[in-house]
């Protein structure tokens, strides 16, 4: 059976990071993810998916994004009931984040006016649970590897095989 989830949304609220009796770190939070197409009045509609993180991750989570940052998550959906206090059963739906990846910030994208080395290079943050991977990509203006499309000449002295 699959259970896989992929996400890319903007948060709807600071990450929520709890402990749990034996100290492990929990955190929720709800990712507002833009539908395909747009309602009959013309505006694009949104779902609101609720999301739980665990662990060093969701402290990460929490220390890195805030309120309208994008993100992206990659987890799997799990359902639960409980019984509230009128007794009623609740059907709760959330994903279980596994990975994420910290996209842009609401403001710089709403103000267009990130430095130019922001603009030139985007760092993502993908962790899988137990440690975290910095993942960077740089521009052709600052990649000393990049070279425009043209060869590089590199002769076989320069191989270190």
């Amino acid at each position: 059976m699959i259970n896989s989830v992929a996400l890319t949304g903007r948060l709807t609220r600071n990450v929520d990071i709890r402990y749990t009796q034996s100290g492990t770190a929990v955190g929720s939070f709800t990712i507002a993810v833009d539908r395909q197409f747009r309602s009959a009045n013309g505006e694009r509609e949104a779902d609101f998916i609720n999301c739980v993180i665990w662990r060093k991750s969701a402290e990460n989570l929490a220390n890195f994004v805030k309120k309208g940052s994008l993100v992206g998550v990659e987890g799997r959906i799990q359902t639960r009931t409980y019984d509230n206090a009128q007794g009623q059963k609740v059907f709760f739906t959330e994903v279980v984040v596994e990975s994420f990846a910290l996209l842009k910030s609401r403001q710089a994208s709403q103000n267009g006016t990130e430095s130019q080395h922001a603009t030139n290079r985007t760092a993502t943050v993908i962790s899988d649970g137990s440690h975290t991977k910095p993942k960077t990509s740089l521009s052709d203006s600052t990649d000393p590897f990049a070279n425009n499309g043209k060869p590089i000449d590199v002769s076989d002295d320069d191989l270190p095989f």
